[in-house]
């Protein structure tokens, strides 16, 4: 039953080339970057990501965007990454942009073992209708582009059948967890990490307080040990503001 492992690099030691991972984060809260950084120096390539965005040039998923590691992302934001729209439009990274709303719910979706739902985003756009770009050639043409999906009438609105996820892996931060694998989320690092944590076959967490099993009231857990397969304790982890504003 004890989960934790004794460093980064043991828990990602066996993610190879091709593998996909679900990460969670939004911009720079709750990505972890412990485990991300022991990924770039494994040295697995051409992997596929699930996540909210690629976090920024040279932070989190960033890094191993910029080290040519990912193949292909299914992501909702682009957001600041520089590297991220320059790979894209240059045809070197498959992008599958997905809804937010959506994204997060393919996520818990898998997790919860359903295999599809429907919902009303995306209905009318190319969302459903396919057509969007997933890849370019390096002349700027579409290489691939997004195939239709089946829409449907429920109660005289319409609705576009989304496929959950599923990955090999998942990577996550958490606050606090234990040696069972219960983690506790802190404030907006909550985002898409427990919805990850339970897509993934596999999911490895990063926690800045370990406990022992009973330390956390049942209550309080918002990630089961029963989806969490290794945990690493990293202390002081650092936390860097994507915008930092004052008042005058």
């Amino acid at each position: 039953m004890d989960k934790v492992v004794a460093s980064a690099a043991e828990a990602v030691a066996d993610i190879g080339d091709g593998a996909s991972l679900a990460v969670g984060g939004f911009g720079m809260a709750g990505v972890p970057t412990v485990l991300i950084a022991a990924l770039l120096e494994q040295g697995a390539t051409d992997l596929e990501t699930v996540s909210n965005n690629l976090g920024v040039d040279g932070f989190g998923l960033g890094t191993l965007l910029s080290a040519g590691r990912i193949r292909r992302t299914i992501g909702s934001y682009v957001g600041n990454n520089k590297e991220f729209a320059r790979q894209y439009l240059a045809g070197e990274l498959e992008l599958e942009l997905t809804p937010q709303g959506t994204l997060a719910e393919r996520l818990r979706a898998g997790g919860a073992g359903i295999p599809a739902f429907y919902t009303p985003a995306g209905v009318g756009t190319l969302v459903a209708e396919g057509g969007l770009p997933w890849r370019y050639h390096p002349d700027g043409s579409v290489a691939v582009t997004s195939p239709p999906k089946e829409v449907r009438e429920f109660d005289g609105g319409t609705y576009v059948l989304e496929r959950s996820i599923v990955t090999d892996f998942a990577l996550v931060h958490a606050w606090k967890g234990d040696r069972h694998g219960n983690l506790v989320y802190r404030r907006s690092a909550r985002n898409f990490n427990p919805d990850c944590a339970a897509a993934g076959r596999i999911t490895i967490a990063q926690v800045e307080h370990l406990v022992e099993p009973g330390e956390i009231d049942p209550d309080a857990v918002h990630t089961p040990g029963i989806h969490v397969q290794r945990v690493v304790h990293v202390p002081g982890v650092d936390k860097p503001v994507e915008f930092r504003t004052v008042r005058s």
